[in-house]
């Protein structure tokens, strides 16, 4: 029986949808929007902050990258944390509260990396081609046509840096997950029935 599930996911890919699904079905606690609310509260920090840079590197970020910095350098080096270091630092302590009192779904912001040594948790990476993520975002995100490829990407991209700052891995890569899943070939619903099996150990 796995406890915690985490949906790692390309923009436009279905796993926001995945993960609520699979937490409905199992009578998880589901955390996406939810933990930005969390976030948001407990840190002081305003909602629209925590939802943006909680997931995409910017600002002084690539400032630290240019310059050969590491998180894990300017932690130990005792250095003054930017303000997007202590979101992570607040928004990793809530993700490990919740995994430690309840059964959960988590969406995105690391929580496979921060939850790796989790007994009991499954890692998941959703995919799929770039026309069917391009039509789902078009027609379910609202995303303009004429240039959705090109926005999947830079938010893809974003999503990438940030990964590899803050835990040294590659996002996306197989290995650091316990499975990768095509949604485009096994549909959302196929997914989640799959993830379902999966946790449920049957």
């Amino acid at each position: 029986m796995k406890k915690i599930i985490t949906i790692s996911r390309e923009c436009g890919s279905g796993g926001r949808r995945i993960g609520k699904l699979l937490a409905e079905k199992l009578g998880y606690s589901y955390y996406d929007k939810e933990l930005i609310d969390r976030v948001a509260k407990e840190s002081g920090l305003a909602k629209e902050f925590v939802e943006e840079q909680g997931e995409h590197i910017t600002g002084s970020l690539l400032f630290n990258i240019a310059s050969n910095m590491t998180y894990a350098g300017m932690v130990f080096g005792g250095n003054m944390l930017p303000l997007q270091d202590q979101l992570f630092v607040v928004q990793s302590d809530i993700i490990k509260d919740i995994a430690n009192k309840e059964n959960c779904v988590i969406v995105g912001r690391c929580a496979d990396f921060i939850l790796k040594d989790y007994p009991d948790s499954l890692h998941v990476f959703i995919h799929a081609d770039m026309a069917l993520k391009a039509e789902r975002a078009v027609t379910e995100y609202g995303f303009a046509k004429d240039d959705v490829e090109k926005t999947l990407r830079k938010r893809d991209k974003a999503r990438a840096n940030h990964y590899k700052y803050y835990t040294d891995y590659e996002w996306g890569r197989a290995q650091n997950y316990d499975m990768t899943l095509n949604s485009g070939t096994f549909g959302v619903e196929g997914c989640v029935e799959l993830l379902y099996k999966i946790a449920k150990g049957e």
